[in-house]
């Protein structure tokens, strides 16, 4: 995952959890590993679907705006400065289906594995906050 997107979801989730209940944080602290994997499986899916993975890029764009300069004289206009920015794409890669297909089938495994201690871990986080 890109960095800067990777830094929104960071900030969009402690945003979130800020807001939440102790409940709710609890609840979400013991689905986080499940939750991956359950996400990582429909990328796994969907790329053996598509045949091909999605690789997120980042580019750099350059683009021009208003910039003050140094010594710029009382009422001189503005210039025009460029910036450099990242820009994310998402480009195909291929993929080997037969190591996808072993990926997804120790992803569901995986899966399966931490179903039970999760909804044990959930059934604790609903005692001690009395829900």
């Amino acid at each position: 995952m890109p960095r800067p997107l990777r830094l929104a979801l960071i900030g969009a989730a402690l945003a979130l959890t800020a807001c939440a209940t102790p409940l709710e944080r609890c609840i979400a602290s013991a689905e986080r590993e499940l939750r991956t994997v359950e996400r990582l499986i429909a990328e796994t899916e969907a790329n053996i679907d598509r045949g091909y993975a999605l690789e997120s890029r980042t580019d750099m764009r350059t683009r021009m705006v208003f910039c003050d300069w140094p010594g710029r004289p009382e009422g001189a206009p503005l210039r025009m400065c460029p910036i450099n920015e990242p820009v994310q794409r998402r480009v195909p890669v291929a993929i080997d289906r037969a190591t996808e297909q072993g990926k997804l089938a120790t992803l569901r495994e995986r899966r399966a594995e931490l179903a039970q201690p999760t909804a044990m871990e959930v059934q604790r986080c609903r005692a001690q906050h009395g829900a």
